[in-house]
């Protein structure tokens, strides 16, 4: 579908949608999700109104509930759902009856990014590899087969790094976190356990996770997030930073990075060769943080998904994971 829309005349595309009801539900300040669901939604021809926290009867108290009912009386046909609580969009789906597009929930997941993250990954690969790799529009369970992607940085707080280590290995392929034990729980290795040994490793050297990957995907450090962890910021990096000359090293390696970033702690890799991402208390096996991490309620991909919740585009039909996703004509960075 994605491939669809991207050659589809835009007075088509805009057709597609043509004054349906969208409105965006955003209880976490954010650029990159929130410009990509909207302009989405108006490239195929939606209405859309934003609802922010910080401007509606939510900053007086409303519960998501109430607003979510309000919405659908006031014509709504879809929500799209920013919160800081995980399962808040599986909850507000069962709420209104209404499709509603998870754009991250808390700790939990962030299922339209992971879903672009594949895309973008294809679309490189197939660049590279004209004659191996399949197309983005051709996805089985096999399409990553033999590529090993390294995910760095905060992944105890990251709900990217959650979506995409259960998204890529069902599609053939391995993933390595990489990072210090105070943002890498031992318990993270466990994620996809579901999916069959050995999907998901750990690997505290950075410099060993990239001599065994293809593709490495940078997360940002934020300030908020680092209060009460023990973690000396110029050991981190030193030791994961994505420099140049680190980089340098791996000349056909895919970096990929979210932005924004946390100054001084940001990738500094600046070679033709690295594709950025296009169209985003200590913690130990036992700690609570890192217990909520693997064990935050779920339905099969993402806990955000109800019967009620639909997408009407997704890598291929072929791709079984069942998450939300956001219309791929829009490139992102988040």
């Amino acid at each position: 579908m994605a491939c669809v829309l991207e050659t589809e005349a835009p007075a088509a595309r805009a057709q597609r949608l043509f004054k349906r009801r969208v409105a965006l539900l955003f209880y976490e300040s954010s650029t990159r999700t929130r410009t990509s669901f909207e302009l989405a939604a108006k490239s195929l021809g939606a209405d859309t109104a934003l609802i922010s926290s910080k401007s509606s009867s939510i900053e007086k108290g409303e519960s998501l509930k109430d607003t979510g009912l309000t919405l659908r009386a006031l014509g709504a046909e879809a929500i799209i759902l920013r919160h800081p609580s995980s399962g808040a969009a599986h909850q507000l789906a069962g709420f209104t009856g209404l499709p509603v597009l998870n754009a991250g929930d808390g700790m939990h997941e962030h299922p339209s990014q992971a879903l672009l993250d594949l895309r973008t990954i294809l679309s490189h690969l197939v660049a590279n590899n004209k004659d191996k790799t399949p197309a983005a529009g051709n996805i089985t369970d096999q399409s990553l087969c033999g590529i090993t992607i390294t995910i760095c940085g905060d992944i105890l707080h990251s709900r990217v790094a959650r979506s995409n280590a259960l998204l890529l290995p069902r599609l053939g392929a391995h993933v390595i976190f990489c990072g210090p034990e105070p943002l890498l729980p031992e318990i993270a290795a466990q994620i996809a356990d579901g999916l069959g040994p050995g999907k998901v490793s750990i690997e505290r050297d950075f410099d060993r996770a990239l001599d065994q990957s293809h593709i490495v995907m940078m997360l940002r450090i934020q300030a908020e997030r680092l209060a009460g962890l023990h973690l000396d910021l110029d050991e981190y990096k030193a030791h994961y930073q994505a420099g140049v000359e680190r980089i340098g090293r791996h000349p056909k390696m895919i970096v990929m990075h979210p932005g924004p970033s946390f100054a001084g702690l940001r990738s500094q890799a600046r070679s033709p060769t690295v594709r950025s991402r296009s169209s985003r208390s200590r913690s130990g096996t036992g700690s609570p943080s890192a217990w909520r991490w693997l064990h935050a309620p779920s339905a099969s991909l993402s806990p955000s998904v109800s019967p009620a919740s639909s997408s009407s585009c997704r890598p291929a039909s072929s791709c079984k994971a069942s998450t939300n996703s956001k219309p791929a004509s829009l490139t992102r960075l988040s």
